[in-house]
């Protein structure tokens, strides 16, 4: 699927549309499903279940995949989702599924919250906050924004690896570990850098009150062996938010494969049982 650009402010950002060019079925809602903090539309095919009759669009959030940064600052949650929201206007999505992966999740439950008019069901993969801002399972990023923004980036590899959050995530979470030191080696290292440190510290900016007024079809999907996206967050969105159906999915770390297969399966039953019979429009 060819990209197409979107300009918002300075900021050129690359959108994929897998409804472009072809008729994706009657009957059947779009989903607007984004990737997570450092991620791109690849993590996204991953993990949604794409058909030919099912419509999806994903937006590269700005300094992720093949967007530009812009110069707009700060980096935020609500900017990320206004962007979204811009592209699926231009797609000319009225309503739409909202869902994403960690910060995906974040974006899809904060459009949830505050468009309610335009989000007809929510799908949370993995997420990594629930309603603070700042949550402590985020840290390890703010620490790897401050090692890459004051250091060289041999050195400041060097020492995240020799760290007490590195040995950590060496034995707990091995998976997060190899996402965290893939940060260094990106050509765009320093000004991902603020991105990680902006969104580290923010948050959805939905309360537990705002959450437990939505009265969409939800889904929440949780894995274990995981620090950045403790199950506990899972489980706590999936009982706060009314009706909302909870999956548990086998950890990344223990099994990849089926790790994939079992989230595109869970959203793909999602879909089906719920959105079949609802206009794209």
């Amino acid at each position: 699927m060819a990209p197409t650009t979107l300009l918002r402010d300075d900021a050129t950002l690359r959108v994929f549309d897998t409804g472009q060019g072809r008729d994706t079925g009657q009957g059947r809602l779009a989903a607007v499903f984004q990737h997570g903090l450092g991620g791109d539309a690849a993590q996204v095919a991953q993990n949604f279940p794409d058909s030919p009759s099912r419509r999806r669009l994903t937006v590269e959030c700005r300094a992720q995949g093949g967007s530009d940064a812009g110069s707009r600052r700060p980096f935020s949650i609500a900017m990320f989702a206004d962007d979204v929201l811009a592209a699926a206007d231009a797609a000319g999505l009225d309503r739409f599924v909202a869902g994403g992966i960690s910060m995906g999740a974040a974006i899809a439950l904060r459009l949830a919250a505050v468009h309610p008019d335009r989000v007809a069901g929510l799908v949370l993969v993995r997420p990594a906050w629930a309603f603070d801002t700042a949550p402590q399972n985020m840290q390890p990023y703010v620490e790897v924004a401050e090692l890459i923004r004051n250091h060289p980036l041999g050195e400041a590899r060097a020492a995240f690896a020799a760290s007490a959050t590195s040995a950590r995530f060496r034995s707990e979470a091995p998976d997060n570990l190899a996402s965290l030191l893939g940060f260094f080696e990106r050509g765009n290292a320093a000004v991902f850098a603020e991105v990680m440190q902006a969104i580290a510290a923010d948050g959805p900016g939905v309360s537990r009150a705002a959450a437990a007024e939505l009265t969409i079809p939800t889904l929440v999907i949780g894995s274990g062996v995981d620090l950045v996206h403790p199950l506990a967050t899972a489980r706590e969105l999936a009982t706060t938010i009314p009706e909302a159906a909870f999956v548990e999915v086998t950890p990344k770390a223990a099994d990849k494969d089926s790790h994939f297969a079992e989230i595109r399966a869970a959203i793909g039953g999602f879909l089906d049982s719920n959105f079949n019979n609802q206009d794209q429009s």
